[in-house]
């Protein structure tokens, strides 16, 4: 992996203040309504497919990485009754209007959402049927050990999986999308949050490798059959790896 200006070869982020929930913690009440308005209702979109690979089956327990405020934990239990799903956070505010949607949806029983650090979980190694993170791994402060924490904690023959933001790096597509993000994203957040955190998303993004960089990425962390695939003209990238 290439080193670049905000990045090192490990994966970690030296400038960008998004992996310690702190951030999180100002925007959580307003955050499912950025999600729908900046990514134009295409982020439940985006998750089902997340939801997809992982390949799920009845008496599964998937781990949730960076749930937020458990959009994605919720999805896979209500689609999947026998599913129970554990969702973690650095976020307490995330996770406290997480919780309250779980509680709103009778998923009690199904998703348990508590904070946590995706470079240090607190679980026992294969203690899952598949891990996955969405929209959460770029903010990592070493996304290495962030995926060497998911692969840990899954079962063989499992499946990680990843879903993040990407810049198309070519295509009609790439310059509307790279304005989009640049330039509208921040200023919708701003406007509808009254915060000026929104601003990272531009750089993170930026900041976040390629599809191909990303890969050998999670190669590098013990994951097998590692794929990529881009989603709405490479704006998301949806990886995927087994344990």
């Amino acid at each position: 992996m290439t080193t670049q200006d905000k990045e090192t070869p490990s994966g970690a982020i030296k400038e960008l203040d998004g992996g310690n929930g702190e951030m999180f913690d100002q925007i959580a009440g307003r955050y499912d309504l950025l999600n729908r308005i900046m990514s134009m209702g295409q982020d439940q979109y985006w998750r089902r497919r997340a939801v997809k690979a992982l390949e799920l089956r009845d008496g599964d327990t998937i781990l949730d990485v960076a749930t937020g405020t458990g959009d994605l934990a919720i999805m896979i239990a209500t689609k999947n009754p026998g599913v129970n799903v554990r969702g973690v956070d650095p976020s307490k505010n995330m996770i406290g209007v997480g919780n309250v949607k779980v509680a709103q949806r009778a998923l009690q029983k199904r998703v348990e959402l508590e904070i946590g650090d995706g470079l240090a979980l607190p679980y026992e190694d294969d203690r899952f049927d598949g891990a996955v993170v969405a929209f959460g791994i770029r903010n990592f402060p070493d996304r290495l050990q962030g995926l060497r924490e998911m692969r840990r904690v899954t079962g063989p023959g499992r499946k990680v999986v990843i879903l993040e933001l990407g810049e198309p790096e070519r295509g009609i597509m790439s310059l509307a999308a790279k304005t989009y993000i640049h330039h509208v994203v921040p200023a919708v957040g701003a406007a509808l949050s009254g915060k000026q955190e929104y601003k990272y998303l531009q750089e993170s993004i930026a900041a976040f490798p390629p599809p191909a960089q990303f890969e050998e990425l999670m190669r590098e962390a013990g994951l097998k059959n590692v794929s990529s695939t881009p989603l709405s003209f490479g704006a998301v990238n949806l990886f995927v790896g087994t344990v």
